[in-house]
């Protein structure tokens, strides 16, 4: 199946969707800081025979608007809001991964008449984090850009499929390959994790949630503990030995946990005990 883009203009603000189509329930899938749409690829082909799958290309990223005066939470979450509303997508289901999970967090904290289900894959409601802006900027500092190639990317960035889906979210100039987003954008959407958490909307969220972690420790356990203890009908599961970006890393495994989830939804209310996520 193919995927056709659609343009959401909100204040100016252009951004990009990867519709993939489907008559059934909505999916929208939101990507991390750095990030872009098609790293949702592998889980929208697979649902989309069954669901409407639209991933979005962020505001800084990707083909959305690069500059954006606004990088704050509430704007990112206002776009999901927009994307939803200008494309027809009644009480989707909400997923995303990092600072895309962050984002649909707190967009069913805050329109909880809006999302159906979460499902947050390496997220939780974190900070403060004061240092997360300094470790962010230095990390993308480190890359070699332009790269020479897209082999070198995929190289860059750890290769197989990780590699891979982070070089598709580069730009081909006639100097080399580019990412799609500036770095100075990228720190500034972290000020507010920077300077404090976000534990107050996730106890007000009120929707079925999946949340799917890797061993990464990019969400210590102390915080999945509490995440639990604040909503323990949360569903909580850990795919061992992968890292941050367990999407990319193993897109079987996400598919099936997620799929599980959905059809769970599908007949009845999620709730009963939490499943403790697995060591």
């Amino acid at each position: 199946m193919t995927w056709t883009e659609h343009i959401v203009t909100r204040d100016g603000v252009r951004l990009s969707c990867r519709d993939w189509g489907g008559s059934g329930p909505p999916v929208v899938l939101l990507h991390g800081l750095a990030g872009h749409a098609g790293e949702w690829d592998a889980l929208a082909r697979d649902l989309s025979p069954s669901y409407r799958v639209v991933a979005v290309d962020q505001r800084g990223h990707g083909a959305a608007e690069r500059r954006p005066r606004d990088v704050s939470r509430a704007a990112y979450v206002a776009d999901v809001v927009a994307v939803c509303r200008q494309l027809g997508l009644r009480r989707p289901v909400l997923g995303g991964q990092s600072l895309g999970g962050h984002t649909a967090l707190l967009t069913a904290a805050a329109h909880p008449g809006l999302v159906r289900a979460l499902v947050l894959v390496e997220a939780g409601p974190g900070g403060p984090s004061p240092g997360v802006q300094a470790e962010i900027g230095g990390w993308l500092d480190s890359w070699p850009t332009p790269f020479p190639s897209r082999e070198a990317a995929v190289a860059f960035h750890g290769g197989g499929p990780v590699g891979e889906g982070w070089a598709a979210g580069l730009e081909e100039r006639p100097d080399g390959w580019w990412p799609r987003f500036d770095r100075d954008v990228m720190v500034a959407s972290l000020a507010e994790n920077a300077r404090r958490s976000f534990w107050d909307e996730w106890a007000g969220i009120t929707c079925p949630t999946l949340v799917v972690l890797a061993q990464s420790g990019i969400v210590p356990p102390e915080d999945i503990g509490a995440m639990l203890d604040r909503r323990p009908e949360t569903t909580a599961v850990s795919v061992p030995g992968t890292g941050h970006d367990l999407h990319l890393e193993r897109p079987a495994a996400l598919r099936r946990l997620v799929r599980g989830f959905l059809d769970g939804i599908a007949d009845g209310p999620v709730g009963g005990e939490a499943r403790p996520p697995h060591r």
